[in-house]
């Protein structure tokens, strides 16, 4: 693999072993994958950063590191909210350790943002090489924005962070992001009733059939929230780094196509339907992915008037947060509780719950192996019902 005169220097020890380690990570995997140069990137988004993920000796690595990022990065959710750890029920000797983590990538450089949404922080533009590590990061920058990424693991993604470049293969290269697959999607019309046009609900089955492919869609038009929402599942359910949605999504001009050469997988409102169930539920948690503000303003508006009977969790990004503070005064006053920086999967603080009612095909995909609960999937419709009833 191509390193120019300062990947070598780096590669040599010139600029210290963090950065030696870190050049080592990258090259390894450049030859493994057959990447034939490094790529710069725009920015980074890590993961490995809650405490209960990492532990003990995810933190010790981390704190043997020596360098600063290269470029604007930012972590995955974290396992509390960083100023209300207590009231969710967290154990003070794990928010102590989640703080080590936090200075640890804090020494590092890195922004304190723990969100899995970092394109509602920073501006991300069609054609950016990034290195994310997040999988419904990943897949809505490649998919929504245009963003090249690969799905990254936390070490490799902190290591392109470190150097400021990431090795130019898979998703980086135009020719390796053409659909592989088509997906026709039929029934899944609104007004049949909006249970069949959960796109959760969609890409939950979807990325069970996909696999790690790239599916092309046909007959659905997804807002960006539900363009969200479908490639969070299917990369959960599945391992989808990229999708297209005809005439929706960027790049789905760029790869017109005859169908009739892909193989198709079709999917019914029918199946949509099957994925829902009506199990008892003790808490609500939606914000998986983190909200958008315009999802927390809808939340807003159907809490108006109404006061929270179980618990119910909303989660979303620090800066989301604090740039809608009106709207997330609206839904604390009935009851229902905002946390930043965390979400249902990656904190303990949703393991004492024995079922949970989720708005989202990753989160019902997740939550049985990460917090040990039963999930029921619903909208936001029926989880607000549900935790105010």
């Amino acid at each position: 693999m191509y390193l120019d005169a300062d990947d070598e220097k780096i590669l040599n020890g010139e600029y210290g072993e963090t950065r030696q380690k870190m050049m080592e990570i990258l090259v390894a995997l450049g030859k493994v994958f057959g990447a034939e140069r490094l790529v710069p990137i725009k920015s980074a988004q890590v993961s490995g950063a809650s405490y209960k993920t990492i532990g003990k000796w995810g933190l010790e690595w981390l704190q043997s590191l020596d360098a600063r990022v290269a470029v604007p990065s930012v972590l995955n959710p974290i396992g509390m909210d960083r100023e209300k750890w207590f009231e969710m029920g967290i154990e003070p000797a794990f928010a102590e350790r989640q703080e080590e983590v936090l200075a640890a990538y804090r020494r590092l450089g890195i922004k304190l943002e723990c969100t899995c949404t970092p394109y509602y922080l920073a501006i991300t533009d069609y054609g950016d090489h990034l290195s994310w590590s997040e999988s419904s990061a990943v897949v809505y920058a490649n998919s929504v924005i245009g963003a090249r990424t690969n799905r990254e693991g936390g070490p490799s993604a902190l290591a392109a962070a470190i150097i400021g470049k990431t090795p130019f293969y898979g998703l980086h290269l135009v020719e390796n992001r053409k659909p592989q697959v088509s997906v026709v999607v039929e029934g899944c019309d609104p007004a049949r009733g909006l249970r069949s046009d959960h796109f959760g609900a969609i890409g939950h089955l979807a990325g069970k059939e996909v696999g790690n492919r790239i599916p092309f869609f046909s007959g659905i038009r997804p807002t960006k929230d539900q363009l969200k929402s479908l490639g969070a599942a299917m990369a959960a359910s599945g391992a989808v780094a990229l999708f297209h949605v005809d005439k929706i999504t960027p790049e789905s001009r760029v790869f017109s196509f005859d169908a009739g050469g892909l193989e198709t997988i079709t999917i019914e409102a029918q199946e949509v339907e099957e994925v829902f169930s009506s199990i008892e539920v003790d808490a609500v948690a939606v914000g998986c992915p983190h909200c958008s503000p315009a999802e927390l303003e809808r939340i807003a508006g159907l809490l108006r008037g109404k006061t929270v009977t179980k618990p119910f969790f909303i989660f979303a990004a620090r800066g989301v947060v604090r740039s809608n503070r009106e709207t997330v005064d609206a839904i604390e006053k009935s009851g229902a509780r905002v946390y930043e920086d965390t979400c249902m999967v990656v904190s303990p603080a949703m393991e004492r719950f024995s079922a949970i009612m989720v708005d989202s095909g990753k989160a019902l995909a997740y939550v049985p192996g990460m917090c040990g609960a039963a999930a029921r999937i619903g909208t936001i419709e029926e989880c607000v019902a549900e935790a105010t009833s």
